[in-house]
């Protein structure tokens, strides 16, 4: 299972903000790159990296940043305000290894079967992120007609292999993973789920391991405030130091 740290970048920062919601924001860096030379350090084969400025709509989608983090060592996974073909095809040439779509491919499927035969697979993640069982958009502002399964399992029939779920009542606050709905929907729609929002604690990443069914898991606030750190978040992963896949 792989470990992703994030680095969620606003306003040239690297911050956390609880539940998605810009009011509740906790800045730790001011050096994006230095933070993933951190992780890279660590032992991290894969940085999760978001943009909120282009998830929120309020800036550009940080390609200079992700330039600079693609040169650190790990693997980088990108998303955040990605809406188009010509979007990911800008972030797969700043160094990119994997664009995440969320918003665009919920309002519009066929755009991630369409990013998948472009770019292959590999290079494509769709994110799931519910409230209340639906998935939500627009910055987790709004919420769509589908539920997280229903949009999977559309998603697989459009050649995705990636998913990454998020639960958004649980994000940035430490209050665990929602196991049994991540599981469900790997075991339901037979995606690649990548685990997202609320790791609280390295019993939070057996768990999902122990399942055998999730590829992945990102963790930011439990490593940003210490509750644990990215190696020991590795070697519960199964991946051990210097790993990632």
């Amino acid at each position: 299972m792989i470990v992703y740290p994030a680095i969620d970048l606003r306003g040239g920062r690297v911050v956390r903000l609880v539940q998605g919601d810009p009011g509740r924001q906790t800045t730790y860096s001011d050096d994006p790159v230095s933070m993933g030379r951190r992780w890279a350090e660590g032992g991290a084969g894969w940085l999760h990296v978001i943009s909120l400025d282009g998830t929120l709509g309020e800036a550009a989608p940080n390609l200079e940043t992700l330039a600079q983090l693609s040169q650190v060592g790990p693997k980088v996974q990108f998303g955040g305000g990605l809406r188009t073909l010509d979007d990911v095809q800008r972030t797969i040439d700043a160094g990119a290894a994997r664009a995440i779509l969320g918003t665009a491919a919920i309002q519009k499927p066929d755009l991630a079967g369409e990013a998948v035969s472009r770019f292959g697979a590999e290079a494509i993640a769709i994110a799931l992120d519910a409230r209340g069982g639906r998935v939500a958009t627009h910055g987790w502002k709004e919420s769509s007609d589908w539920t997280p399964i229903e949009l999977g399992k559309q998603m697989a029939k459009l050649g995705v292999k990636h998913i990454l779920y998020t639960d958004i009542d649980r994000d940035g606050e430490l209050s665990g993973v929602n196991v049994e709905a991540t599981v469900a929907l790997a075991k339901e729609t037979g995606l690649a789920v990548i685990a997202s929002g609320g790791v609280a604690s390295l019993d939070d990443i057996r768990t999902l391991r122990a399942s055998g069914k999730i590829a992945g898991v990102v963790i930011g606030q439990a490593i940003y405030t210490g509750a644990f750190t990215l190696q020991e978040a590795l070697e519960v992963g199964g991946w051990g130091l210097g790993a990632g896949g």
